[in-house]
């Protein structure tokens, strides 16, 4: 029932009848897969992408590299829920590189306010070593989505008299 999670993941919008045709199933055996990857945190939970761009309003997203000292019988994990808790933080995954431990998605509304947290909340935990902030110019894809600008789509050619 892997491909409930595959369809899942690409659109949480189907139906729990649209899922069941695509997959050949009831819509009770859609509904028990889906309940009980709920209550297992397969799912962990429901989000919608926005194209930020499209709108009115300013997001700066910024990637951090933070180079981590791991804490003695917690490892890496500990320093990681200090960072992952502030509500800036987007994401936060261990990395196997050996330059920098952390990689930290920030979100803010100004360069400013990302640089903030970074230097007063961020670079000054404790065993925080130390980190290399990257700014995001442009989305082109992201959870595998196509940030496409609008275009105009009328393509039929001009005509001059």
């Amino acid at each position: 029932m892997e491909e409930i999670l595959e369809i899942l993941e690409k659109n949480f919008r189907y139906t729990d009848e649209q899922i069941a045709v695509m997959v050949g199933k009831t819509v009770e055996e859609v509904r028990e897969a889906i309940q009980d990857y709920e209550e297992k945190s397969i799912i962990a939970g429901y989000t919608t992408l926005i194209n930020w761009e499209n709108t009115g309003k300013e997001v700066v997203t910024a990637l951090i590299q933070v180079k981590v000292t791991p804490q003695r019988g917690e490892g890496f994990d500990k320093v990681a829920e200090r960072i992952y808790r502030y509500d800036q933080v987007q994401a936060c995954y261990l990395m196997s590189s050996g330059g920098f431990d952390l990689t930290v998605i920030v979100e803010g509304k100004t360069m400013k306010e990302v640089a903030t947290f970074v230097a007063q909340k961020l670079a000054v935990l404790d065993n925080v070593d130390g980190t290399a902030t990257h700014f995001v110019l442009k989305k082109y894809k992201d959870h595998g989505t196509i940030f496409k600008e609008k275009k105009n789509t009328d393509n039929r050619e001009a005509i001059f008299i």
